[in-house]
């Protein structure tokens, strides 16, 4: 065997260690979005706090990943394809913590809310929008596993409907709060909630594109965007 081969199978070697370690994180922050959103739903305090703990192994998942890509540019030097998929990896990882983070913060809403007015259906609608990102994350971590670029593109297609949905509970979040101002506390965690997870749809839809990257070369054309909350307009009755 060649040096150079003896390099290159030495490159591949690592980044795979890394590829699982991204896999083993994203297993990670999907199960931490599921409960909280049904901590959520349930007004469960202690499953709540589970997801809080939960989120110190992601950080360290991510930390550790961080350590294992400096490493590998540092000794082996990648160019080229090679140097895209490290740093797409590094990118990645970034996401995850960053949805790790927001999944915490729903945790952390919970005990307010378990001793705030109750908005019926809304801890159902969350759960819902949270397993339809759940669900991109899922997909989009397979896409990554196979270099399957269809499916990352499916989840790009998906984050549209996450948009849709998010404008939808604004609407109806500020509705509540104008029928009786006592709904205005939990309204506004739930709000800020909704938005939360519509954030978290983005961070997917931004690593299945690097997913796309890696494969082709290309990036994705600019993904189709849902109207914003930031123009919403909602007028009383």
């Amino acid at each position: 065997m060649s040096q150079r081969t003896h390099i290159v199978s030495a490159f591949d070697e690592d980044l795979e260690t890394i590829h699982e370690a991204l896999l083993v994180m994203g297993g990670r922050v999907e199960e931490a979005v599921s409960l909280a959103a049904r901590a959520l739903d349930e007004r469960d305090e202690d499953l709540a706090r589970q997801v809080i703990e939960g989120d110190r192994a992601i950080d360290a998942l991510e930390e550790d990943i961080d350590h294992q890509v400096v490493r590998l540019l540092a000794l082996r030097q990648p160019q080229a394809r090679d140097l895209r998929a490290v740093i797409a990896v590094m990118k990645m990882a970034a996401d995850l913590e960053r949805m790790g983070d927001y999944a915490k913060n729903m945790a952390k809403r919970v005990s307010v809310l378990a001793s705030s007015q109750k908005i019926e259906g809304a801890g159902a609608a969350l759960r819902r929008q949270a397993r339809l990102v759940g669900q991109m994350l899922k997909d989009m971590l397979d896409a990554f596993a196979r270099n399957d670029v269809a499916l990352a593109e499916d989840v790009i297609a998906r984050d549209v409907e996450v948009d849709h949905m998010t404008n939808a509970l604004f609407r109806e979040f500020i509705t509540h709060m104008m029928e009786d101002p006592r709904n205005i506390t939990a309204c506004l965690h739930y709000t800020f909630i909704a938005k939360n997870i519509e954030r978290m749809g983005d961070l997917v839809t931004g690593s299945a594109e690097h997913v796309v990257f890696l494969a082709t070369g290309q990036r994705p054309a600019d993904r189709t965007k849902g109207a914003s909350t930031a123009t919403m307009d909602v007028k009383p009755e």
